[in-house]
């Protein structure tokens, strides 16, 4: 294998499929990149729950393919000077990489014994703006859980009903739903994307209206985001149902400014280190939310200007769950409805149904 690229796209690509090798695995070779040229020039990493693979533009001089330490091929590239970049084959399984003044021979790998990705058929398939996806995924990745004890609950659902695609998730605490609709064939199915997925996904998406493909079988989800593709195992079981969890009625309904309330709740914080220890009281009144906590560090207490509809309450919350969900609405004002002093409350954009967050309340002390 011979190839010429320039380290800009190899550097692109590299950083990209990195984001699937394992680093720490048993078998070395998933600790490496493989690369293949044939009519195109392509990287690929897998660590058997994710595989990404993506085309890098180059001349292809002699078609043949190598894997080589994901690690150790990136730090090296990194560093060349901004040039063009040859990647040449031995016979003997050593690579050379050369850049203006600078040459480099490394111990490549096989490629016979790299896993290959899961082939999967393009059914069950719709097509959506790649800022779309990547909003939908932003805004409810942070909600999943890490509790290794509920397998399903660490993936986001996405639901795909006639033209509407839905995200969900769900860490036992809390809840982020956010749906569009698209023009789609009435395809309907629903499956678990693990959060480790969505999360490299998320950093590959970019916030342009170029469309991609999501293809889904059983067990394995693929997203294709043009000279790039990324495979997924999917997780198995039954999802809550999220319709149910959703509170319908309301007793307070509060609109305020999200600038202002993020800002309030992120001072607030700062005393609360512990938030389930200590977590901020909100003191639902005429015209005003106060936000205040005590701790054994000190006291905080912050007033938010709000417009109110319902009764006066006084309800305790974990700041963290309130500011990851403020932090991506991009709106300027949102409406929080509040169920009870002990019940959930949800958080949506104005004038908005196709994002609700629900947070669960946390028991207060009486001071």
């Amino acid at each position: 294998m011979k190839v010429i690229c320039s380290k800009e796209h190899l550097i692109e690509g590299i950083n990209i499929v990195q984001k699937a090798v394992s680093t720490k695995s048993t078998l070395p070779i998933l600790e490496g990149i493989l690369l293949e040229a044939s009519s195109d020039f392509k990287l690929t990493g897998n660590d058997l729950e994710i595989g990404i693979e993506c085309y890098v533009q180059a001349d292809i001089q002699t078609q043949g393919s190598i894997v080589l330490n994901s690690k150790m091929f990136g730090d090296i590239v990194r560093r060349l000077p901004d040039s063009e970049v040859l990647i040449e084959v031995l016979p003997n399984s050593s690579v050379i990489i050369e850049c203006e003044n600078s040459h480099f021979e490394l111990k490549g790998m096989p490629s016979d014994n790299y896993p290959a990705l899961p082939s999967i058929k393009k059914e069950n398939a719709f097509i959506i703006k790649q800022k779309t996806v990547r909003d939908m995924i932003r805004q409810t990745l942070f909600a999943v859980s890490i509790d290794e004890n509920r397998p399903i609950l660490t993936g986001s659902l996405l639901e795909c009903k006639e033209n509407n695609v839905t995200f969900v998730s769900i860490d036992g605490f809390r809840l982020a739903l956010r749906k569009c609709i698209i023009e789609n064939e009435n395809k309907s199915f629903n499956v678990v994307i693990p959060g480790k997925t969505l999360n490299e996904i998320v950093k590959i998406l970019q916030p342009i209206d170029e469309e991609i493909s999501i293809y889904s079988t059983q067990n394995q989800i693929l997203f294709d985001i043009g000279k790039c593709k990324v495979v997924s195992r999917l997780l198995e079981g039954e999802y809550l149902n999220y319709n149910s969890i959703i509170p319908k009625d309301f007793e307070t309904k509060v609109r305020v400014k999200t600038k202002d309330i993020l800002s309030s709740l992120e001072r607030a914080s700062l005393i609360t280190a512990e938030e389930k220890k200590y977590p901020v009281k909100f003191n639902v009144m005429d015209e005003k939310i106060v936000i205040s906590s005590n701790t054994e560090i000190g006291a905080v207490r912050e007033e938010v200007r709000v417009d109110i509809s319902g009764n006066r309450l006084d309800i305790g919350f974990n700041p963290k769950y309130f500011i990851e969900a403020l932090k991506v609405i991009e709106d300027e004002e949102v409406d929080i409805y509040f169920t009870s002093s002990i019940g959930p409350c949800t958080i949506r954009p104005i004038g908005k149904q196709e994002y609700a967050y629900m947070i669960l309340p946390v028991r207060i002390k009486n001071e």
